[in-house]
């Protein structure tokens, strides 16, 4: 009795250190609920401990797992060493002799061999980005540290007994049972016929003030909630950067690529998540921060490394008539271009670059000049002067062509780059 009241009221031993917190977290760890589980109850239980909505964890640990690795090598370490609600002891430490697991010893074999593969793809360095699961694991042992610090004294898990099968057996009937360890004494004659001392008998406790609940009283009513504005906040926070990075964009900052300005708003949506799970809000900010994550995946992809948000929306056709007409770059966000060079005189060495975002792209050459060429698309077909192909993703083209007349002709360097859409250079 007196140990379970010294766990449930932790502000009796306070945390002081980092060793006090972490030693208080493994003797109060979650346990894994049997409802509200999508897979093994880590999330669930997490969210159980500490307070916070399991879909917000679930988030965190798919992303944690798209950039890194490391969201899908806690999980399984915490499906290893959280019990479940009802069991002894957690699955690892039932395989050592330790305590009772419902989890049979097989699985928990199979667990602790497939945490070492998973375990070297995050910290080798071979994941989506390299360094991205010793990030994780710094980040989310910060949270879990921070959280245990600040509502570790909340929601402990009740300790759960030695099972019966450990305890000597009783005998007896009636309100009472008989202690078969107690010591035994000479009895009176005729006191008992039983022949049982009075010290070996063990009397139910005394009734508890919670044993005469009625439950059919009605509660008091929760004062409402504090609605957080830490959602409200966030969400303005991420429109106004990603309003700003597009702004730049359009001016001519290179850096903010469609890429980095969703990275840029994912970072403050993180922020916003994390802030929320210990204000207790925040939570509609999931429904932005996923389809940005998959967008932010897509984009991020090395195929897809053409995208940009510079130039307009809609047709572009130029035809210029002289070196200085000709513009270095000829940069769009979405729609048709169409770059006709043979109208330029035939003086030095020229070289432009035609980049579209979304789009077909065709370059019309002269007849006889030497072009050298590199063409690009992420996601369509290219036919760049009879070199071509055709779907996602393929390598780049690039080569030269001097025309049916053979070297001597106009120097020209184009370089064509598609986000979407299909590449063509021909000669007119």
């Amino acid at each position: 009795m007196s140990g379970a009241n010294e766990a449930r009221s932790p502000r009796t031993n306070p945390l002081n250190g980092f060793e006090e917190t972490v030693k208080d977290f493994w003797a109060s760890r979650p346990r894994r609920p049997h409802s509200r589980r999508k897979v093994a109850g880590v999330a669930a239980a997490l969210g159980d401990r500490y307070g916070i909505d399991p879909v917000v964890i679930r988030v965190a640990l798919v992303a944690a797992t798209v950039f890194g690795g490391f969201g899908l090598m806690f999980y399984l370490l915490g499906w290893l060493f959280f019990p479940e609600e009802h069991d002894e002891t957690s699955g690892f430490e039932a395989l050592l002799g330790r305590g009772h697991s419902s989890m049979s010893k097989v699985f928990t074999i199979a667990l602790s061999i497939a945490v070492i593969p998973v375990g070297g793809w995050t910290f080798g360095g071979v994941g989506w980005f390299d360094g991205g699961g010793l990030i994780g694991f710094a980040l989310i042992s910060t949270c879990l540290y921070l959280l245990h610090r600040t509502r570790g004294q909340d929601n402990r898990p009740a300790p759960v007994a030695a099972f019966a099968a450990a305890a000597p057996a009783a005998s007896g009937t009636g309100a009472f049972t008989m202690n078969s360890d107690a010591p035994t004494s000479a009895a009176a004659p005729g006191w008992d016929p039983l022949a049982a001392d009075p010290a070996g008998w063990d009397l139910p406790e005394p009734a508890t003030p919670a044993d005469n609940y009625d439950y059919n009283e009605p509660s008091a009513p929760r004062p409402p909630r504090r609605r957080s504005k830490v959602g409200a906040a966030t969400f303005g926070t991420a429109i106004i950067v990603a309003g700003v990075g597009i702004a730049l964009g359009f001016n001519g900052i290179d850096w903010f690529s469609l890429q980095h300005i969703i990275g840029l708003t994912l970072g403050v949506l993180g922020i916003g998540l994390v802030a929320g799970a210990f204000a207790r809000g925040g939570k509609g900010l999931i429904a932005l921060a996923i389809p940005l994550s998959i967008a932010g995946l897509v984009l991020t992809n090395s195929t897809f490394d053409n995208f940009n948000v510079r130039g307009g929306v809609g047709d572009l056709s130029a035809s210029p008539r002289s070196v200085a007409e000709l513009q270095p770059v000829y940069r769009h966000a979405a729609g048709n271009i169409r770059l006709d060079l043979t109208q330029l005189p035939a003086t030095g060495p020229i070289s432009t670059t035609v980049s579209n975002g979304a789009g077909d792209t065709k370059v019309v050459v002269p007849a006889n000049a030497d072009v050298t060429f590199t063409c690009d698309t992420s996601a369509g077909s290219i036919d760049c002067l009879n070199r071509s192909s055709d779907g996602v993703g393929q390598p780049t083209i690039s080569g030269t062509d001097n025309g049916a007349d053979g070297p001597g002709g106009q120097q020209i360097t184009l370089h064509v780059k598609n986000g979407v859409g299909n590449v063509e250079v021909l000669r007119g």
